[in-house]
């Protein structure tokens, strides 16, 4: 070997976000003239910079580059001892390579993130927002959770109460509020609260949220039961001061038939002697005008059979798209045909359409059904799932950035999935609502999804084959006018969560189906 080296410092220590030089010596030990070339090697060699990167030495001189390392303020430089080494390579003899070998220790910082998802509830007797914690430090962070408001208001239910997020994970904490008095009449009040994230040795990260407590019956409902209750009171005060005078017709008539037949005073006659036959039933006079006529019986009055309740009924969709082979994207409303791209047709399911997972699609020219405040609406599709690898869309409808909505399979739940995201911009670090499937798909099946958003209540609701499945709330969901998609999704401007298996019967509702009506879909 013709080279000498030495690392001075050979252990150095360095924040992270900042920056620190490590000097390498070197020492031509050879008899020729060789210029050598330097590369950092190893797991910080991408924080690493060698000046200069080329060094030329004679015989029995001896030169030095500067090792500069600047690791990101990320959990990806890890904290703690992180060995390094650097390459050299001679000119003259590149199969004689060097590789002399340091150590750097990256100091440990602490950096997280909390928010709450969604920011703001809505409920009658309880209120279910999830506490997003992400680890933004390069070291494991141990904390635990407390709630509390002004006037203690409410009570919290926190699950877990405590947790361990390694560097560059995050963990979501559910967290139950119920208010500690019932508002059974009245308009709905706002309760602010605040979430803790409290670590030892550090100040508590509070995380502010709001609690829509909502009335149990709405003011007008009480004034009108009020109103019903002061006129039941006049009628029964009025009825018992004027209570009418009520004879009986017929006690009337029999008196009046008895004095006509009272007999005159005659002559005492002799009682008849006994019958030794058997008596005969005394025949009782009946009233009426000659004293002879008889009152027939009233007919007995038959109960009334109930009435069948009367089923649910299934409104007309406003689009609907079978997804048959030879007429993939035929709309049978004549409205929106959707033009096909890569879907081929397959007999499955009595006709269906095969995606690739990779660029199959259906898309009609305009927005089929609006999606922002105040608007209701219902998505129907029967899927085939092949794989559970990624995301995968069923159906959406483009926005300018992300989709209204997403009828998927969601990779990071595992489980079926209506979702939308909280705004319509290109930020991917963005809140998601999700109403989730209370088991996993089952690959290779024939599976009956719906999702319903109500706008009445900003309700998400999912239902698996008829039966309904989780719930979120999306309070301020936003329009989207772009494209409707049968095959993928659109989030960050970009096409995503193509889906791997068959579509068919896509059904579209401008209203929120109820539960019995989802059922006769199925």
């Amino acid at each position: 070997m013709s080279l000498w080296t030495s690392l001075e410092p050979a252990s150095a220590t360095v924040d992270p976000g900042s920056t620190t030089t490590v000097q390498l010596r070197l020492r031509n030990t050879g008899d020729v003239v060789d210029e050598y070339r330097f590369e950092p090697v190893g797991d910080i060699a991408p924080w690493t910079t060698v000046e200069p990167q080329t060094l030329r030495l004679f015989p029995g001189t001896t030169g030095a580059v500067a090792l500069t390392f600047a690791p990101p303020r990320t959990p990806d430089a890890t904290a703690g001892p992180n060995p390094y080494a650097v390459r050299i390579t001679p000119t003259e003899h590149p199969e004689a390579t060097t590789v002399p070998e340091g150590n750097l220790t990256i100091t440990p910082f602490t950096e997280m993130r909390a928010e709450l998802v969604p920011p703001t509830v809505k409920g009658r007797f309880r209120g279910r927002p999830r506490l997003a914690i992400d680890n933004l430090g390069n070291t494991k962070l141990t904390a635990s959770l407390d709630g509390n408001d002004n006037g203690d208001q409410l009570s919290y239910d926190i699950r877990p109460s405590s947790v361990q997020i390694e560097p560059g994970r995050a963990v979501f904490v559910k967290t139950t509020l119920r208010p500690r008095k019932i508002i059974w009449f009245g308009t709905k009040e706002q309760r602010p609260y605040r979430l803790s994230v409290l670590r030892s040795g550090s100040k508590p990260h509070p995380v502010e949220g709001t609690y829509v407590q909502r009335g149990f019956l709405p003011r007008w409902l009480a004034t009108f039961f009020g109103v019903i209750a002061a006129l039941a009171l006049t009628f029964v005060m009025l009825w018992i001061a004027h209570k009418p005078a009520v004879n009986s017709g017929a006690t009337e008539k029999v008196v009046e038939a008895g004095a006509t037949l009272t007999p005159t005073p005659t002559a005492t006659l002799a009682p008849p002697p006994p019958s030794t036959g058997p008596a005969q039933p005394t025949q009782q006079p009946t009233s009426g005008a000659s004293g002879g006529s008889t009152q027939k019986p009233a007919a007995p009055q038959l109960p009334k059979s109930p009435q069948a309740p009367k089923s649910p009924k299934i409104p007309k969709p406003i689009d609907y798209w079978p997804i048959r082979p030879g007429a993939l994207g035929a709309d049978e409303t004549g409205v929106h045909p959707a033009a096909v791209s890569n879907v081929t047709g397959t007999g499955g399911h009595g006709g269906a359409g095969l995606f690739n997972g990779k660029d199959s699609q259906l898309t009609t020219s305009e927005m089929v059904v609006p999606t922002g405040p105040d608007k209701s609406f219902t998505i129907s599709a029967w899927v085939y799932l092949n794989s559970t690898n990624g995301f995968a869309t069923a159906v959406s409808q483009n926005g300018a950035h992300d989709s209204g909505f997403y009828l998927q399979y969601s990779l990071e739940d595992g489980r079926w999935a209506f979702s939308r995201v909280q705004t319509d911009g290109g930020d991917s670090d963005k809140t998601h609502y999700r109403a989730l499937s209370l088991a996993p798909p089952v690959l290779h099946t024939w599976t009956h999804l719906v999702g319903v958003f109500n706008a009445g209540n900003d309700n998400m609701t999912l239902y698996v084959n008829g039966a309904p499945q989780g719930t979120a709330q999306d309070i301020a969901p936003f329009a989207t006018g772009g494209k409707f998609v049968i095959g993928r999704g659109r989030f960050g401007d970009a096409a995503v969560d193509w889906f791997n298996g068959q579509i068919n019967e896509v059904t579209v509702w401008g209203r929120a189906l109820t539960a019995a009506q989802v059922k006769l879909l199925h």
